[in-house]
């Protein structure tokens, strides 16, 4: 089956090299009522150097669970855009945010409302990083490499190992890293994780709204470069039960006052906020969460709140580094890895930078089900 998809890949190269004329693709990228990630390509007469000049496009939302099917067009509007890794070029990838005909944003859309928070608190200069893992399947839904009808050895050579039998898909992640950097954004780093199958890549530090179209598009960047390898992507925070370390997506955040020295105070604070909020967040922290977070596999308890320096099954985790300088980041290690990244860097905002009138995360949540 992989073996397949790369033959294709390579005898599509020599169209890729053709001519365009003058003119560029620009892949429309949005999310989905189920979370997931759809596109679609559209041709434009120039090169693209603002997004100003990207227009507005649209799409039958019936069919991607955001509008029914007698009143089903939703309406694209670009946010972001980066080089195309896979057309190269002048092409270009468009991020774009969904609104329904009457111009609201549609139910799905939950970077409008974080947006708000991060306008109204711009001079606090939020910073995030989203460490994002995930689990590689094959075509069969059988975890890549493992035994067909079995287990390979138990949890412990697998996280950052090297050799065969340790690491699988290597070359996968490899060029998923490598579109990223041709793209722009900002990913610091990769790993193998605990579970074998089982890697995790980093965005950030990145500001405010910036944070949450980036993750979104490095998701992009590794569903379209797995096709071509034959794998699946899942982020399932507990795609196997039993003695495997689940899956999240530690959200790393610091104000410009907590990386200033004497910055510890304002963590401290930072957490205090976050212990009176608990149930909010977690609410807003993925689905299937309750899996993952057991006390077990490096977690914290879904119920309980807690924070240590240098302790990974906190829910909230001061690096001793930054304990013993006196000011840095904090990790929050509760949120799932199949976030929407909106959600939860805004509920952060509004939590730690404080609330504002018009914009109320944990309602924002809620509209998907009204």
């Amino acid at each position: 089956m992989a073996e397949a998809s790369i033959e294709k890949t390579q005898i599509l190269q020599k169209y890729l090299e053709l001519d365009q004329r003058g003119r560029i693709i620009a892949e429309y990228v949005w999310i989905d009522g189920t979370g997931n990630l759809r596109s679609k390509g559209r041709t434009l007469k120039k090169r693209i150097t603002s997004i100003d000049q990207l227009p507005e496009w649209n799409f039958d939302g019936s069919s991607t669970n955001q509008a029914p099917g007698h009143d089903s067009d939703i309406y694209l509007k670009p946010v972001a855009y980066y080089p195309d890794p896979f057309r190269r070029g002048d092409n270009i990838v468009v991020l774009a945010a969904c609104y329904n005909n009457d111009g609201t944003p549609n139910k799905f859309n939950h970077r409008h409302e974080a947006a708000k928070l991060f306008a109204a608190h711009k001079d606090e200069e939020i910073w995030f990083g989203l460490e994002q893992e995930y689990t590689l399947f094959d075509m069969y839904d059988d975890v890549y490499g493992w035994p067909k009808g079995g287990y390979p050895a138990p949890q412990g050579p697998y996280y950052c190992g090297v050799g065969a039998g340790k690491v699988y898909a290597r070359d996968m992640i490899e060029a998923h890293y490598r579109a990223c950097l041709y793209a722009g954004l900002e990913i610091s780093g990769i790993n193998a994780e605990v579970m074998p199958s089982q890697w995790e890549f980093q965005v950030g530090p990145c500001t405010g709204i910036d944070m949450g179209d980036q993750l979104w598009m490095a998701r992009y960047f590794l569903h379209r470069v797995a096709e071509e390898f034959g794998i699946k992507i899942s982020f399932h925070p507990k795609p196997l039960k039993g003695d495997w370390n689940g899956a999240g997506c530690h959200t790393n955040v610091s104000t410009k006052e907590m990386r200033q020295p004497g910055g510890m105070k304002y963590i401290e604070q930072a957490i205090e906020k976050l212990s009176k909020r608990h149930a909010e967040h977690i609410k807003l922290y993925g689905s299937d969460n309750d899996m993952r977070l057991t006390g077990r596999h490096e977690t914290a308890s879904m119920t309980a709140f807690s924070s240590g320096v240098a302790n990974r099954g906190s829910s909230i985790r001061i690096p001793r580094s930054v304990a013993k300088e006196g000011y840095g980041y904090f990790e929050d290690r509760r949120p799932a890895s199949n976030i929407d990244p909106y959600l939860v860097t805004g509920i952060m905002c509004e939590t730690v930078c404080g609330a504002i009138d018009n914009a109320d995360m944990t309602k924002e949540f809620e509209r998907e089900s009204s």
